[in-house]
């Protein structure tokens, strides 16, 4: 048995095999010298790099000095206690002390070999990310780094893959520590004094830099410089003049070498999907530097904003607005800024002419909503009103007020769908101010233009000559009420209503309340159209005696006359949805539920819960409610529902019932009451349906058979007879839009008295 152990450690012992011990060092300088050899033993100056050693030798380094932090990183002192070691390893000593990286820099910049700089960025982007140790900081690694970004983004560079994983790895260290910013964006020194101090405090740091090394450089930044006291420079760096910028939209690059903003900004133009994204993904990176003094650092040291802001100019002038049918761009599904990388985009062949670069624009758009959204507030705003400057106003601006019918109504299209798709606070508060503009007090009658120009000009598109730009312009005001921005209904709706200017505190009998400011006032009782016989089978308007005038829907009797009221306005004769089987109002509940609940948290945090006192002007001899240029318009516009386009009629409607769903209690009151006792030429929602009615009522008396027409037309709208054809087409369509959009106000209304009632 022992002679079997003896046989056994022999047998043991022949198979083990013993690595040599290796010198990291020795190998790794063998590698390098490998490389510097090349230089002067080659004779073939145009053999590419990739068909030589160096990339097998640069990967060698790289393994050499990944394999030696590992090694050094944890030491086993006993069985459960390791040491973590901070000290540089031998491998990457050499490498600093022999700027080897300043040597790949040089020659990755004279291209020699052909592709040497793919191979040197390859080198440099593996170095960050995989070595742990911050390096930046060190004096030999961030100068040829800020060297290769200069390198980065030149015309007809052929690097492009390179450079993007390059950049990404520069702002992922950046991203892990944000004091790095100054190393890679060379900001200037401050003072020379606060230079000679910081170096001096680093001087017995060796793998720092040296005061004397660091002065020979006046581009580097001051290593230990504090970001927040790097941010004071001069603001002119990145305005957001035009002249920053070359005819093709883009910043024009400066006299020294790109910097790391511009590389980025650059490399999102590229043909390569792979190369935007990384450039889209490293930008990212950037503005998203929570520390303090970062996003001053960017928003007033660099040309970001400018860049970013200027590409979206760019992006704009290459849509071929001569082209584009603007309602392709109105169907057009909403766009993510990551869509344009996903391999399930839509191919560009399959897209309408020009609707590519309008794709595009909207995905940059959405790139820089989304990135204001992550930026630091100071960044974010510095941002949107470069966007405001550049684009809104020295742009848009012209295209809306023009005269030409087609470009007013292109750049509507736009901006309703820019509207529709930035969520971001800052640029939502520029589009806002840039379209209502900052007027807080009630507009009055006489003036003769809005103070705010656009404003003024976008309300009354709403009621221009040609449908199309009505309907973009009503559509436009619809998506501007859908963002949670308090000052759009204030500055459209509330300014105006808010005062209870349009309430009389004399009572008036009820045939005095519903009066219309655009009629002569006659009662509705002497309106020969409008009698007493009006509701057939016993339908009265019930009376208010319930409650009092100008009370809120603040009881379930006074509730239930409200919803009454909308559903009696269209007289029995009329009606056709009971003839096809159609539902009542409670069909549009679920519906009104919804849209209450989707206006209710946009803007009501200042919102009072009572209704504040009406204005003593009310009262004052004279004075005439008006209720503002846009529930003016939109009133006009509802008054002639019954000879208006069908689908024009369906988009009014909608703006007006988005209104009504606001739970804000004077909006309840004047848009939905019937009961409130009106000044003088004061009008409400509920009056103008009223004119509507008295006129249909006058109207179909020249229709003969209009319940059998009504009802092939309801039939026809509901696409269940495609091939009927009826006469008065125009008139029967608004009154079955008449009919449902009162059930869908009385829809409204209960929604209301439920939400405030939980």
């Amino acid at each position: 048995m022992e002679m079997f152990s003896k046989l056994t450690s022999l047998f043991q012992q022949a198979l083990e095999t013993r690595e040599p011990s290796v010198d990291l060092k020795e190998s790794f300088v063998e590698h390098w010298k490998g490389i510097t050899n090349y230089y002067i033993q080659t004779t073939d100056e145009e053999r590419p790099a990739r068909q030589t050693d160096i990339p097998w030798r640069l990967k060698q380094m790289l393994d050499i000095l990944v394999y030696e932090e590992g090694q050094q990183l944890i030491m086993p002192l006993y069985d459960h206690i390791v040491k973590v070691v901070e000290e540089t390893g031998p491998c990457l000593e050499y490498l600093l002390q022999h700027k080897l990286l300043e040597t790949l820099c040089t020659l990755g910049k004279a291209q020699y070999p052909p592709g040497m700089l793919q191979q040197v960025l390859l080198f440099a982007s593996s170095l960050l990310m995989q070595i742990k140790k911050p390096l930046l900081q060190m004096l030999h690694i961030y100068r040829p780094i800020q060297k290769l970004i200069g390198l980065c983004a030149l015309p007809g560079s052929q690097s492009e893959k390179e450079e993007a994983q390059f950049l990404l790895a520069v702002c992922s260290q950046v991203k892990q520590d944000p004091y790095l910013l100054n190393y890679v964006l060379k900001i200037p020194i401050i003072s020379k004094s606060k230079m000679t101090e910081s170096t001096s405090n680093q001087s017995g740091n060796r793998n720092g830099p040296d005061t004397k090394n660091d002065t020979d450089d006046p581009t580097s930044p001051s290593p230990p410089c504090n970001l927040s006291e790097s941010t004071t420079s001069i603001h002119s760096q990145s305005g957001c003049s035009a002249s920053s910028f070359d005819q093709s939209g883009c910043a024009s690059p400066q006299a020294e070498a790109p910097d790391l903003v511009f590389a980025l900004v650059h490399l999102t133009q590229s043909q390569r999907g792979r190369v935007r994204q990384k450039a889209h993904e490293g930008l990212l990176l950037l503005v998203g530097l929570q520390s303090e003094g970062s996003g001053e650092t960017l928003a007033q040291r660099t040309q970001l904003v400018a860049l970013l802001a200027g590409k979206l100019v760019q992006l704009y002038s290459l849509v071929p607005t001569e082209e584009l049918d603007p309602q392709d761009i109105l169907n057009m599904p909403p766009i993510a800024w990551s869509s344009q990388f996903s391999k399930a985009s839509p191919d560009d062949g399959l897209l309408c002419p020009g609707l590519d670069h309008v794709t595009l624009f909207f995905c940059w758009l959405d790139f820089l909503d989304h990135m204001m959204t992550e930026a630091p507030q100071v960044l974010a705003e510095r941002l949107s009103g470069c966007v405001h400057s550049l684009w809104l106003s020295e742009v848009m601006l012209p295209q809306l007020m023009s005269t030409g019918e087609s470009a007013v109504l292109l750049s509507t299209v736009v901006l309703c769908r820019v509207v529709q798709a930035v969520r971001s606070t800052a640029l939502l508060d520029r589009l806002v101010m840039f379209l209502l503009g900052s007027q807080s007090q009630p507009e009055e009658p006489a003036e003769s233009q809005d103070p705010h120009v656009l404003r003024g000009r976008l309300i009354q598109q709403c009621d221009h000559i040609s449908e199309e730009i009505s309907m973009a312009s009503l559509r436009l005001f619809e998506e501007l009420l859908r963002k949670p921005h308090g000052a759009i209904l204030h500055n459209l709706v509330l300014r105006h209503l808010e005062p209870r200017r349009y309430l009389t505190l004399t009572p008036a009998p009820l045939d005095d309340r519903h009066t219309d400011s655009g009629e002569d006032h006659e009662d509705l009782e002497e309106d020969p159209w409008f009698p007493d016989s009006l509701y057939s089978d016993g339908q009265t308007l019930p009376s208010p005696s319930s409650a009092s005038s100008g009370a809120l829907l603040n009881s379930h009797v006074h509730s239930t006359d409200v919803i009454n009221s909308f559903l009696c306005l269209v007289p029995q004769e009329v009606k056709s949805s009971q003839l096809v089987q159609e539902g009542g109002y409670d069909s549009y509940v679920l519906e009104a539920r919804s849209l209450c609940e989707a206006c209710g948290p946009l803007t009501q945090q200042d919102w009072v819960e009572e209704l504040p006192p009406p204005s003593s002007s009310s009262v004052v001899a004279g004075t005439v409610f008006y209720e503002g240029l846009f529930l003016q318009v939109l009133f006009d516009r509802l008054g002639r529902l019954l000879e208006q386009p069908y689908d024009l009629n369906l988009q009014l409607t909608s703006v007006v019932s988005r209104l009504a769903a606001f739970r804000h209690p004077v909006i309840t009151e004047f848009m939905l009451d019937p009961y409130i006792t009106l000044t003088p030429g004061a009008r409400t929602l509920f009056t103008v349906l009223i004119r509507v009615i008295g006129e249909l009522m006058q109207r179909v008396q020249a229709v003969p058979d209009v319940s059998d027409r009504l009802i092939r037309m309801r039939r026809k709208l509901l696409e269940l007879d495609q091939h009927s054809q009826e006469e008065h087409q125009t008139l029967l369509r608004g009154i079955i839009l008449l009919e449902e959009f009162c059930k869908e106000l009385a829809a409204i209304a209960f929604v209301k008295l439920t939400l405030d009632h939980d």
